[in-house]
């Protein structure tokens, strides 16, 4: 199963990325999920990949950390295989392809499409080192 959400942050900052990003690939490498963490001040993008249970219980700490505020835009889908699948969370800032500030701000991230989101992390996934 893969799962992507958008949130705002809480208090960004460096050490709080660390934060999320240590308790993440901690529970992450426990419960066999894999994916990628796009952040910005204004924006997390995250895709979930695993068993469809493991992810949905992953997703539910999610939703009761602090650390993001108005998640939103859930998507769920099932996969022949994974986007991130040596990754137990795979970060990366957010590139100039990426909605702007205004976009942001006028939701237009929550007015994506799967395929439009999926494109984001498949573009990703295809910068990143085999």
């Amino acid at each position: 199963m893969q799962l992507s959400y958008i949130s705002r942050p809480f208090g960004f900052d460096d050490p709080a990325l660390a934060g999320i990003l240590l308790d993440a690939r901690r529970c992450n490498l426990r419960d066999d999920i894999t994916g990628a963490l796009i952040v910005r001040q204004d924006l997390y993008l995250q895709l979930l990949e695993g068993p469809k249970k493991a992810v949905e219980a992953a997703f539910q700490r999610i939703r009761h950390d602090d650390r993001h505020l108005d998640i939103r835009s859930v998507r769920r889908r099932q996969a022949d295989r994974r986007l991130f699948a040596g990754w137990a969370m795979r970060d990366d800032p957010v590139k100039s392809w990426m909605w702007s500030r205004e976009d942001v701000a006028e939701g237009k991230p929550e007015k994506a499409s799967d395929d439009e989101v999926m494109a984001i992390f498949k573009r990703l996934r295809l910068s990143l080192p085999v």
